[in-house]
């Protein structure tokens, strides 16, 4: 019971001045060593987290509002606020804060931040006076009923002691049947001084009267006293609105009467909030903070009433996707929606996931899709407020459905993202205000930086993968058709081209794919001749964008459909003059030469450089020409470094033939050292005996695996001229000495691919051909040197 009892939820004014819900946990009074002082503690009930920590300054003002709301500043613009779950417990905590500071519990305002002197005129009060001598309530003292409301709205502690009075004497109805008797009178002046005093007591801030003022038997008779402004000429008719103009519709039957009354009263009271009360000034902006108030919680409410009623629900989601349910109806129940919707942002983060999954449930996904292809406008309208709540909720979700589409739909033209995509194109509005929106959420769905939830690591991949083959053809399509040049059409050409661009930047696969295979940039660069500059300078931004990526696949894309070129003439179109669209351009070749991309540099030189070489006022396009002279420089050393080193390659090589022969001249002088006790002569006679071996044994065939034979050839500088064709003469002349009969064609067969891979040089004699026989000409043809063209190549 307890735990119950001090269950809050925590809020805090924002600068909106709307309450954010900060939490819901369990509050606690207690002393707090770090503060120095009893402290308000709420921990959070799902986690023990510290939601709020809080000393009670005894100089801190502390409101008590309807039974179950303390509300306090902490510090300049930062206002708090404990909902309690039970009036016993915000009772509890508020006479702990009342001991601390010393107060009466039966106060609902603890401080009272006057001026010293006001201060002293009010010590002489007794503690126990709390009320306000009112004075009597008659026609005739309306005047100085309204001046007294009036003089006490500058203090705090009078506005409260006026309150308590106002209730306990039951005032407010008194002044209501003064009301009645003035109007039937025709009294203008009570009327007006009636005015002055129903918003007097408005800005008195205190729900206890305003739970007065706004129920049943009350509300319109202070709406009444409300239209009787001095200031008008004529009083407005806000009574024949709420009563006659404005219809509370129930598309379904609401069996609860006190949430049928609560709905009743929060749509007057903020009707009395929006339209009836001015725009309070500076001075007054704190006084309604508690009527802000009200209509918030009473939100809160009804949302979460609705929820817990099993069967309402369940009946709305019936009516709305049965294909029985007339047009007009279902407008009704998507309006429903809209408003329940924005309703539920009141709800603290944990109920509003619950609210959203409970929809999703019900098929609130697949109702939309049926509302979105109405040709109502207003429904349309009303249908994409409900998207967008939920895709603020959760992208995920969304994008789950849309992906199971395609295996229940046979046409692409159905699925929910490109109706959306379709009632964006579509937009009547010349602002294309309903455009900017979707597209704005197609951004979110398509972002990948929401796409990284653990619990499903494939969900960018797959998505894409969707976006990109059931619906990038649908987004692209005004693009891709001759459209008009008409202001409204270059304005979704522009949202179009920003969405896009975004593709670029996070979706470098499969945009990059669709963008060459679609020839996506040159589509996109004829928007370069639009009338309207602001659409060119999207086109641009485009293809700024995919150069920045500094991709060669997109640079090359970009040369071969040397797509510059409408770039470079809208840069001479434009002639001198100096705008944003020149700018624009001059960056990108600038960024390009920062950048220092080599491809483009070199396409641009030397393709466009005449027609840009007369731009002086800037020195990018000398920049580029620098840039491109530093390479081909750069080429040519590193082409002679190459060169060189070939050179140098062939004088190693050479080197290494010189230091081999040095080797053996060193191992003979060795061998002759050794042998130098036999005479000179027989030295002489073997050193002529082995080069004599050695010219023999590298002339001679050697044996194959199969028994025949295989030549080798010298690649001195005698191979390379005609002594490489009469050297092989006598080795066929040599070959009847083969074992196993092998004949002189088979020997001479295997040396034909040694031919072809080293004898680059050969040179065809006809002579030789002469002197071969029929026999060999007829079986060689196709080995003959001359057959083949490419090896002398």
């Amino acid at each position: 019971m307890s735990d119950t009892r001090r269950r809050v939820k925590v809020y805090t004014l924002n600068e909106d001045r709307q309450w954010d819900d900060r939490g819901t946990g369990h509050v606690s009074s207690t002393y707090v060593e770090r503060l120095k002082g009893i402290s308000l503690l709420v921990r959070a009930e799902s986690d023990g987290s510290l939601l709020l920590e809080s000393k009670i300054n005894p100089n801190t003002a502390y409101q008590k509002q309807q039974d179950t709301l303390i509300v306090w500043s902490e510090a300049e613009n930062y206002d708090l606020a404990l909902s309690f779950q039970e009036k016993a417990g915000c009772d509890e905590i508020w006479e702990k804060i009342c001991q601390v500071q010393g107060k009466d519990p039966s106060l609902e305002i603890t401080q009272d931040p006057i001026d010293e002197s006001e201060e002293e005129r009010f010590e002489e009060m007794p503690e126990t006076s709390h009320l306000v001598e009112l004075p009597a309530c008659e026609l005739a003292r309306l005047e100085e009923i309204a001046d007294l409301v009036t003089s006490v709205l500058s203090s705090p502690i009078r506005r409260e002691k006026l309150a308590l009075a106002l209730i306990s004497e039951g005032y407010i109805k008194k002044l209501l049947q003064l009301f009645r008797t003035c109007e039937d009178l025709e009294n203008r002046e009570g009327l007006h001084h009636l005015y002055e005093i129903v918003r007097g007591v408005l800005f008195l801030n205190k729900a206890t009267l305003f739970e007065v003022m706004f129920s049943d038997d009350c509300i319109m008779d202070v709406v009444g006293c409300l239209e009787y402004d001095p200031a008008l000429v004529q009083p407005k008719r806000h009574r024949e609105f709420l009563t006659k103009t404005a219809k509370f519709k129930e598309v379904i039957p609401i069996r609860d009467s006190e949430l049928r009354q609560k709905i009743h009263q929060t749509y007057r009271v903020q009707y009395i909030q929006d339209i009836i009360l001015p725009t309070p000034s500076v001075f007054e902006e704190n006084f309604l903070s508690t009527l802000t108030s009200f209509i918030f919680f009473n939100k809160v409410e009804i949302v979460s009433m609705l929820q817990e009623d099993e069967k309402f629900l369940t009946e709305v989601f019936a009516q709305l996707t049965d294909e029985a349910t007339e047009d007009a109806k279902r407008r009704e129940l998507v309006n429903f929606f809209k408003e329940f919707c924005a309703f539920s942002q009141t709800l603290q983060p944990q109920n509003r996931d619950a609210f959203f999954k409970t929809l999703a449930n019900l098929g609130i996904l697949p109702a939309l899709e049926i509302i979105m292809g109405m040709d109502d406008l207003q429904v349309r309208a009303a249908a994409t407020d409900i998207f967008s709540y939920l895709v603020e909720f959760s992208p995920s979700m969304v994008r789950e459905f849309v992906m199971q589409e395609p295996q229940q739909a046979d046409d692409d033209d159905v699925l929910l993202i490109n109706l959306v995509i379709k009632q964006m194109i579509c937009d009547s509005d010349p602002e294309l205000g309903g455009a900017v929106q979707l597209m704005g959420l197609l951004r979110t769905l398509i972002d990948p930086e929401n796409m990284l939830a653990p619990t499903n690591k494939t969900e960018k991949t797959e998505f894409l993968s969707f976006f990109y083959k059931y619906c990038m053809h649908v987004l692209t399509a005004p693009l891709l058709a001759n459209t008009t040049d008409s202001p409204q059409t270059s304005q979704l050409l522009s949202l179009i081209l920003e969405l896009l661009t975004f593709c670029v930047e996070h979706h470098t696969y499969h945009i990059k794919n669709y963008i060459m295979n679609k020839d996506l940039l040159r589509r996109v660069l004829v928007l370069m001749n639009s009338k309207h500059t602001f659409l060119a300078l999207c086109a641009l931004r485009f293809m700024r964008r995919i150069i920045g990526l500094k991709d060669e696949y997109y640079n090359r894309y970009i040369i071969k459909g040397n797509l510059f070129e409408p770039v470079i003439n809208a840069l001479l179109d434009n002639g001198t003059r100096y705008n944003l669209l020149n700018s624009a351009i001059i960056e990108l070749f600038e960024f390009i030469k920062v950048e220092d991309i080599k491809s483009l540099i070199a396409h641009i030189v030397d393709n466009f450089y005449k027609a840009l070489e007369s731009i002086e006022y800037v020195q990018t396009f000398k920049g580029l020409k620098g840039r491109y002279e530093q390479e081909k420089a750069r080429q040519s050393r590193s082409l002679t470094r190459y060169r060189r080193e070939a050179r140098s390659l062939e004088d190693d090589e050479e080197m290494w033939f010189n230091d081999e022969e040095d080797e053996d001249d060193a191992d003979a002088g060795v061998e002759k050292r050794v042998e130098e006790d036999f005479p000179e002569s027989y030295g002489k006679f073997m050193g002529a005996k082995k080069v004599k071996d050695s010219e023999d044994k590298e002339n001679l065939p050697k044996r194959t695996p199969s028994g025949s034979f295989k030549f080798t050839f010298s690649h001195s500088a005698g191979t390379t001229n005609g002594s490489s064709s009469t050297s092989s003469k006598p080795a066929s002349s040599a070959s009847p000495a083969a074992p196993n009969g092998s004949s002189a064609k088979v020997a001479s067969l295997p040396a034909a691919p040694m031919v072809k891979a080293g004898l680059v040089g050969l040179v065809d004699y006809p002579d030789d051909e002469d002197e071969e026989d029929e026999e060999e000409d007829d079986e060689e043809e196709e080995l003959s040197p001359r057959k083949r063209p490419r090896l002398g190549s």
